[in-house]
């Protein structure tokens, strides 16, 4: 799960959506908290807009009104391989990790180890 809080753009109803312009410098951004999930083949997004308060605050999310997003493309987008890596790459893996200290126990997420 990856949580990114960005601004975006959608093409007009029926139009193209400018690409010369970045969605920072464009005067009809929307603010967004972006979630991504992905597992081995699955990926899914999920926008969330930001309310502001008159002064400029966080009040709260609104519910996304626009396309579903159906492809993602960019520097956060499809991380996971569409499939497990081989055994051998496996293993390879693990005997790196051990080698660092990363270790099953390590990595098991209980509260210490956070």
């Amino acid at each position: 799960m990856l949580l990114i809080e960005a601004w975006m753009r959608l093409a007009p109803p029926g139009g193209k959506l400018d690409l010369d312009t970045p969605p920072s410098e464009a005067l009809d951004r929307r603010e967004v908290v972006l979630l991504i999930g992905e597992t081995f083949g699955v990926h899914t997004q999920r926008f969330l807009p930001i309310i502001r308060t008159d002064a400029g605050g966080f009040f709260g999310f609104g519910d996304y009104d626009g396309p579903e997003g159906d492809s993602f493309q960019g520097r956060f987008a499809q991380l996971m391989p569409p499939g497990a890596a081989p055994a051998d790459q496996q293993a390879l893996a693990r005997r790196l990790l051990d080698a660092m200290g990363l270790t099953e126990a390590v990595l098991s997420g209980s509260p210490v180890n956070n």
